[in-house]
């Protein structure tokens, strides 16, 4: 019921990765009557799709803890006890991210040994990364925990790179942690000290402090960092692409020549486009929880809704929380 295409994109996405061979059972939690209406539309498999019923759910603008504590039994947080009670494995949302979050915070035990949860987020890079010839990076955190010590940096570094040797299929994922300078004394008290603590361990491909410069460059496959910042980060990233964009119109429209060296160069442009294009990731992790969620974006369209469902089914399959547990538990 989440999303700003909701409840028309999630269920079109669902019902088509219905029929793929490799799709698991789906639980639909929402309103039965709206999803029994919509799904009437969409080509499924009905064997595959069941439905529980939670006809209210969080709006998107809605303030997430004002919004659960009046409803209980919205639909996220139906869904997040299905997971809780094993009658689902994964959760994957692309409603109100707050409302998400809550609704597993409420519900679910956070891991042993990770002071605080973390929202990843996924950016294009130059490079491409594992054996997917993936070219995204992931960044934790993307703005769910906004002060952080050394022990979340050092956490959010587990998690992270748990995350990408599974789901980007990267057995050593280059981990690094974003600062002033790349080198190991710079930057914040928190920092420094989980630089150090990082440098120590290895079962991590840490490559030390990475710089602003380095997150489009693909430089780390993992950057780590604290909520406040890597929230700026991101949305600095998109408007930069945006005004890319921008000026890219503004000179075709600006001489017949600018629009014919445009046309020269569209095969190069589309290339860009389908490399940069989020939605064929689908969703981001919230780690740290004992049980998977992904978080979709709210404009998912459903191709990026089946991606998300995909990127879910994978976590599980590699036992990607069993993982995350592993490296918390260990010093090396």
């Amino acid at each position: 019921m989440g999303g700003d295409h909701a409840p028309a994109a999630p269920l079109s996405g669902a019902a088509h990765f219905s029929l793929k061979p490799e799709c698991p059972r789906l639980v639909l939690v929402g309103d039965a009557r709206l999803i029994a209406e919509i799904l009437g539309r969409e080509p499924h498999d009905p064997d595959r799709i069941s439905v529980v019923d939670a006809p209210q759910f969080v709006a998107m603008d809605a303030d997430p803890k004002t919004a659960l504590d009046a409803l209980p039994d919205a639909s996220v947080a139906v869904a997040a006890r299905l997971v809780k009670e094993g009658r689902a494995d994964a959760l994957v949302s692309a409603g109100n991210t707050g409302g998400v979050i809550l609704a597993c915070a409420r519900t679910w035990e956070r891991l042993a040994g990770v002071p605080r949860a973390a929202l990843g987020a996924v950016y294009p890079t130059e490079v491409r990364h594992g054996e997917k010839n993936d070219p995204f990076s992931l960044i934790l955190d993307a703005g769910l925990t906004l002060d952080v010590d050394a022990d979340t940096l050092v956490a959010f570094a587990i998690m992270g790179s748990a995350y990408a040797a599974r789901i980007a299929k990267n057995p050593r994922p280059r981990v690094g942690l974003l600062s002033n300078g790349s080198e190991a004394k710079k930057g914040p008290a928190a920092v420094v000290e989980a630089n150090a603590r990082l440098s120590r361990r290895s079962d991590l491909n840490f490559i030390g402090n990475v710089e602003g410069l380095d997150i489009p460059k693909g430089t780390a496959d993992v950057v780590v960092t604290g909520g406040f910042t890597g929230n700026i980060v991101l949305k600095m990233l998109e408007g930069v692409a945006e005004t890319m964009q921008s000026l890219v119109r503004t000179a075709a429209d600006a001489s017949l020549l600018n629009k014919a060296g445009l046309m020269m160069l569209l095969p190069a442009l589309k290339e860009l486009k389908k490399t940069t294009d989020w939605q064929q990731y689908g969703g981001a992790p919230v780690l740290g929880f004992e049980h998977v969620c992904i978080k979709a974006h709210g404009r998912s369209s459903p191709r990026a809704i089946k991606n998300a469902i995909k990127v879910a089914c994978r976590a599980i399959d590699t036992q990607l929380v069993d993982a995350i547990r592993t490296g918390l538990s260990t010093s090396h």
